[in-house]
């Protein structure tokens, strides 16, 4: 008869202890134990021969990527790798159960696919489907929270792909705590992986985030997955984005973008265009080529520069680092001896997007500079370069890129740092023109 045992575990991380704890000394977190009984987890009902030990010269690699929707695969490198365990989080609303729908009817064309949902019943993804308009009749969908059952439907159907979400909605019968709790998140994942790997079935789980934006549940569920990928993006806005935090078969630099529209998400061939459709005319806005993954992409930056009324000047960015802004602020103050000490300073990005390189700080530069001197950055311009606090302007990679995307784009000039050494500063119509210093740039844009 398996044993019973009480423990107390952090709701926050998963640490154990034999007695509460107001703060946890794992994530310092306060009033996160919770009492739970738990049970010896029984063996898994999956049988299989002991495995030899070989060489890597004798292991044959016959699994190869199947495709989904472009900027899926785009973002895992290809495709789904059989077998593999990826983990899909983002915020409520954000588009996760609509986009993984969408990757289950486009694979059930021509292999089988099981979607299990926790919170819908069959009825509601139904409905779901017909709004989405998908065609794919090799689509299987189930209404389930037991883990034996969704264990024993995997076993006998044998889906190429599986879909559960969620994985908070999924409990285990020998395990006393309610579904959702770190003891359940972290056997159901466990058991999930086993059968993943053994049976060779690729299974995304989805996973519900907390309020600072991490994926609920213990940290070891991060840890067991292959592929952990994050859908952001605002709901005021009509873009989101798909990035891969974690990704044990290829890069993580890669980024999907897809628009959210009546009929789902749909995927942006032009982002730029999308991000740049509603650019105005008037200072402080500049536009920079930013690489995500090995693609390009034209991004607006905006700032204000205002007089201040009261003693401590404010200073705010959106989508921007808040301490790389206020490096920026110190290098213009110093190396352009612009007075910026009794004004207020905002940035931000438009398209509620972040820019993580920093390929931006010419264009951050230029655009504060823009704003405090009230005058308008030409709209066929593009700047791009990393600032030293020297003042000096650092080369950056993929400057040829970025520079034929603004091009295509239909952009004629740009600055650039002139260490790059480009075969040809001429990428079609645009023409291209390197600098050294900070202070150059700003003489090259602002001389009149």
């Amino acid at each position: 008869m398996p044993s019973t045992k009480t423990l107390f575990v952090c709701q926050s991380c998963g640490s154990q202890s034999p007695k509460w704890q107001g703060k946890c000394p794992n994530c310092e977190s306060w009033n996160t134990f919770v009492e739970e009984s738990t049970t010896e987890s029984r063996h898994s009902t999956l049988k299989k021969a002991p495995q030899q030990p070989m060489t890597l010269d004798q292991v044959s690699v016959e699994t190869k990527a199947f495709a989904t929707l472009p900027e899926v695969d785009r973002v895992l490198g290809g495709g789904l790798i059989p077998g593999s365990l990826i983990l899909v989080g983002g915020a409520p609303g954000i588009g996760k159960s609509t986009l993984l729908l969408q990757v289950a009817g486009k694979v059930a064309l021509d292999k089988p696919v099981l979607y299990i949902s926790g919170e819908e019943s069959e009825a509601q993804t139904k409905l779901r489907s017909e709004r989405l308009k998908l065609q794919s009749k090799g689509l299987l969908i189930l209404h389930e929270i037991s883990l034996d059952a969704i264990l024993h439907h995997l076993e006998s159907i044998r889906p190429a792909l599986a879909i559960i979400d969620s994985i908070q909605t999924l409990y285990k019968e020998d395990i006393a705590s309610a579904p959702g709790s770190v003891a359940q998140v972290r056997e159901c994942a466990g058991e999930l992986l086993r059968y993943s790997k053994n049976l060779g079935i690729t299974i995304i789980l989805v996973g519900h985030i907390t309020k600072d934006g991490t994926i609920a549940g213990p940290r070891v569920l991060e840890h067991i997955v292959d592929t952990v990928l994050y859908m952001e993006g605002e709901n005021h806005q009509a873009h989101r984005m798909l990035r891969a935090f974690k990704h044990r078969f290829g890069s993580t630099q890669e980024v999907g973008i897809f628009e959210m529209t009546g009929h789902g998400l749909m995927e942006v061939k032009n982002p730029s265009g999308l991000f740049l459709s509603s650019r105005a005319e008037s200072p402080g806005s500049v536009v920079v080529p930013i690489l995500e993954g090995q693609r390009p992409l034209l991004m607006e930056i905006q700032a204000l520069v205002s007089r201040s009324w009261s003693g401590i000047p404010k200073r705010a960015a959106t989508g921007i680092d808040f301490n790389r802004m206020a490096i920026l602020l110190a290098i213009l103050e110093k190396r352009c001896r612009m007075n910026l000490g009794q004004s207020d300073v905002y940035m931000n990005v438009a398209g509620a997007l972040k820019i993580r390189e920093p390929a931006a700080d010419l264009a951050m530069a230029m655009a504060v500079i823009s704003s405090a001197k009230d005058t308008l950055v030409p709209l066929d311009w593009v700047v791009f370069g990393e600032l030293g606090l020297g003042g000096e302007v650092r080369a950056i990679p993929y400057a040829e890129e970025r520079l034929r995307e603004a091009a295509q784009i239909g952009f004629k000039h740009a600055i650039f740092p002139e260490a790059n050494q480009l075969k040809e500063t001429r990428s079609g119509s645009l023409i291209a023109r390197g600098v050294k210093t900070v202070q150059e740039a700003m003489d090259l844009l602002f001389a009149k």
